[in-house]
């Protein structure tokens, strides 16, 4: 019975930790909003827009009610004259008492602080800073996985068609072993086809290794641990069938859509509110206060802990106001010196909306000109294999020497990689030209 219960609690434990496994398998968009909830960048952007909510409270807190508890206690340890020979009631005694303690309680509230209003308007400044700083970590992160993705896809598509090559080619050379044996084909028509699958194979282990170290930098980017196995669902005739779109090269898109925009933007109203902070310093600053207070004095401090023990209770409230009168010109230079940064800033936004008008039609050419180029490579392709087969079936009928079927097995193979390349780089195009314009879907 024993035994029976020890292989039934295996059992299911061992289903239990079968159930568990993650399955990780991804198309293109479930990476992108597997990294978006994962990514480690993007989770701190996240914890920087938290951090910049509790600084607005901060802020905000500075203009409500304030209240501090203080307790102050002191010890005459050496006074002018010996107090012990005084009388009770002595005046002497009060005011140099052995032990005085003096619990108070005070509030404060602040009325009028220009530097406090601004700092109310620039909370939502600074949390529209922390949101554009996340949004643009997004929008990186969404390019980062888009290459990563494809890299992977074009190491496995890569490494499958070199095996297929090297397969076809083993035939070929085996083939043409036995026409060689038997006379009808010259040692070198052996040896060009063996240089050929020598560079094929190592081409393969090189493209297995690339393969592991982009798989890794995904799961990095995915937040994913190293060893875990992910799949990945797409390929990329599915993937450059959804990515050729010509509608958004033709669309026009804002500049102010753009994050970087966004961020400059964010600069010249920041450096704006500076420049009122400093304006501020000149105007008065006015608070009110209530402070309460008990006073007691004894000559022992355990007296302190009975009823007997006498406190005077104080209460004062009053105003308090301050203003600047003369600081030697160092004021005007501060607000002197926030106008010129003020500045700066104005002329970097009008600077970066230039920029990115020539970057917007910079990037759609890219991306239409990417379109071209894998158009192009795919017919290249056509022609590749078409050469190599004709030139195959030449050789294998002698009419063709080994040098020939060499030339066009290299055209064939460079074209291929040069096609899955074109492939990538529309993909690529189209997700960089969606972060510049900050297309969300």
């Amino acid at each position: 019975m024993k035994n029976k219960l020890i292989l039934f609690f295996s059992l299911l434990i061992s289903i239990t930790g079968i159930s568990q496994e993650r399955n990780l398998s991804f198309s293109l968009q479930e990476a992108i909003d597997y990294a978006i909830e994962n990514n480690k960048n993007i989770k701190n952007a996240d914890l920087n827009i938290l951090a910049a909510e509790k600084q607005v409270w901060e802020t905000t807190a500075l203009g409500l009610p304030q209240i501090n508890g203080t307790i102050d206690y002191q010890n005459y340890i050496k006074t002018p004259f010996d107090i012990s020979a005084l009388e009770p009631g002595d005046p002497f005694l009060f005011l140099f008492p052995k032990h005085g303690l003096t619990p108070s309680i005070s509030l404060s509230q602040l009325l009028f602080d220009g530097g406090y209003i601004v700092g109310l308007q620039s909370n939502k400044v600074f949390l529209e800073i922390s949101e554009n700083a996340r949004e643009k970590t997004i929008n990186e992160v969404e390019t980062s996985v888009v290459s990563a993705y494809n890299n992977v896809l074009l190491t496995r598509e890569s490494i499958e068609i070199t095996k297929k090559n090297i397969e076809i080619l083993q035939n070929n050379l085996n083939e043409t072993v036995k026409i060689y044996e038997n006379g009808l084909a010259e040692e070198e028509d052996v040896e060009q086809l063996q240089i050929t699958l020598s560079s094929l194979e190592i081409n393969l282990k090189n493209l297995e290794t690339l393969f592991n170290i982009s798989e890794g930098y995904l799961k990095v980017l995915l937040g994913i641990d190293l060893n875990e196995p992910i799949e990945l669902k797409d390929n990329l005739d599915d993937l450059i069938l959804k990515n050729i779109s010509l509608e958004i090269i033709s669309e026009v898109h804002p500049v102010a859509n753009n994050i970087d925009y966004k961020i400059a933007a964010n600069e010249v109203v920041s450096t704006g509110l500076e420049y009122k902070l400093e304006k501020s310093e000149s105007l008065p600053k006015l608070n009110a206060f209530v402070n309460s207070s008990y006073l007691g004095y004894t000559d022992e401090f355990s007296n302190y802990f009975t009823r007997e023990q006498d406190w005077l209770f104080t209460v004062v409230g009053g105003i308090s106001l301050k203003f600047p009168i003369f600081s030697s010109f160092g004021g005007k230079a501060k607000r002197q010196k926030a106008k010129i940064q003020w500045d700066i800033s104005k002329n970097n936004l009008s600077l970066k909306e230039s920029q990115l008008e020539l970057e917007f039609k910079n990037t759609k050419n890219e991306y239409n000109l990417a379109i071209e180029t894998y158009a192009n490579k795919q017919k290249n392709l056509a022609l590749a294999e078409k050469i190599e087969k004709k030139n195959t079936i030449k050789f294998k009928e002698g009419i063709a020497g080994s040098f020939d079927l060499r030339q066009a097995q290299l055209q064939l193979y460079s074209s291929q990689q040069e096609y899955l390349q074109a492939m990538i780089d529309v993909i690529n195009k189209k997700a960089e030209l969606k972060n510049l314009l900050n297309i969300q879907n």
